[in-house]
């Protein structure tokens, strides 16, 4: 078989099977919440009403028929952009009108990008005024929407595409190793979005105020205080604006760090609770799993630009989509289209890493607390909340939990009061 056919054979063969494996995750998982439906499982008995459990029940199988559904929608779309030869024809457009300069080539990656996100728009716009609304949780405007994504192209733009045209203009400068200086690029790039996001980007988009004096801020700043946790300032962030679900974050590094309570938060929980909030994202710092996730991201990234410089090197892979050799711009394309038909079956090695740096800040809480009635109790409180689901079946749960489940981290919370119980 000719290395063309052959390489066009193995992306439909990705792309199936990708739809084909998320298709079937959702059934199962559909099939098992079901299956506990019936009634308030036995380990919520006495903490969940029926009518609540019933309510995430159907909250639960409203997304994943929706998921389904975009999954599917997904995955014709990537096959027609790839294969319909639009890319090569809007190539050559840009090429015809703009010129070959490293601006204009960036400018088609962001314009197909862009245009490619736009395919999305209606099920972003139904899960959050139909889905998110039918279940009291959509708190926007169609006024504020628009305006989020207006704002979120524009920060695209300004920062997006001279990155992409310093990534395109190091082939120049730098030769063979042009992917190299790309990454450290990347690298630094992501580490100063780091530091200036809370104080640059997302007040476009949040209003931020400092917590108010009292006694919950007192309480956050003695906890902070015992765990030698440098921080700028508490902040409220008025996220009850867009929805009714809720977080808390701490961002930045050293001397710039902020801790982040969502309003509806300090709506939902009790200050214990809250401390005990914080002290779970305390325990993310104390463990630096922040450095951790970087390194880790650092070399997955590392690997992303290997492959795509060796990709750019094979007339072949320009060959399936119908574009000629000689251009970085449609193999950098091509590479952030087809990256995810890869990195999907590599998704729960990361959940694996990411719940178990969950399980030490909670055992970090706990500690922190006294016990960890409080972060159980924060817990319980969020899980109903938001309806979230209480039976996801574990496989489903490997692919697309970052978190472990509520029975996961109580019983996890559980073995660690056992083992630090005093022996008689």
């Amino acid at each position: 078989m000719h290395p063309t056919s052959l390489a066009s054979l193995i992306v439909l063969v990705l792309i199936a099977t990708r739809w084909a494996a998320q298709f079937w995750l959702e059934r199962l998982n559909q099939s098992h919440v079901l299956k506990h439906a019936g009634a308030v499982p036995e380990a919520f008995s006495g903490r969940l009403d029926a009518a609540t459990y019933s309510r995430s029940v159907e909250y639960t199988l409203a997304k994943s028929r929706l998921n389904q559904v975009e999954e599917a929608y997904g995955a014709l779309i990537l096959l027609g952009v790839l294969f319909s030869g639009c890319l090569p024809w809007v190539f050559q457009f840009f090429v015809h009108t703009f010129g070959t300069s490293v601006w204009a080539m960036a400018g088609f990656v962001f314009a197909a990008g862009v245009a490619l996100s736009l395919t999305s728009l209606p099920f972003d716009w139904y899960a959050q005024f139909h889905l998110e609304a039918r279940f009291g949780f959509n708190t926007t405007t169609p006024k504020l929407w628009w305006s989020d994504r207006a704002k979120g192209l524009l920060l695209a733009l300004v920062l997006g595409v001279p990155l992409l045209a310093l990534i395109l203009k190091l082939v120049e400068w730098a030769g063979t190793a042009w992917w190299v200086w790309a990454w450290a690029s990347v690298l630094g790039f992501q580490l100063l979005m780091i530091v200036l996001a809370p104080s640059v980007i997302l007040p476009l988009f949040n209003k931020f105020s400092p917590l108010s004096a009292g006694s919950l801020r007192d309480r956050l700043h003695a906890l902070a205080e015992r765990a030698r946790f440098r921080v700028a300032g508490i902040q409220v962030m008025d996220g009850s604006k867009r929805s009714r679900h809720s977080n808390a974050f701490f961002t930045a590094f050293g001397r710039f760090r902020k801790i982040v309570l969502f309003d509806t938060l300090i709506q939902e929980l009790t200050e214990p609770e809250l401390e005990s909030v914080l002290a779970h994202e305390i325990g993310h710092w104390k463990r630096r799993h922040v450095p951790k996730m970087l390194a880790f991201s650092a070399v997955a990234l590392l690997l992303g630009f290997y492959a795509l410089a060796w990709l750019a090197e094979q007339a072949w892979f320009y060959a399936v989509f119908g574009f000629q050799p000689g251009s970085l711009a449609p193999a950098l394309l091509l590479f952030a289209l087809l990256s995810g038909l890869l990195t999907f079956w590599f998704s729960p090695l990361a959940n694996v890493i990411s719940r178990r740096h969950e399980y030490q800040a909670d055992a970090y809480a706990a500690a922190a607390m006294g016990g960890p009635e409080f972060l159980v109790g924060a817990l319980r409180r969020l899980t109903e909340k938001n309806l979230s689901n209480l039976t996801p079946h574990p496989l489903y749960s490997r692919f697309f939990y970052s978190h472990p489940t509520l029975l996961e981290r109580e019983a996890a919370l559980s073995r660690q009061a056992v083992d630090n119980a005093p022996r008689a």
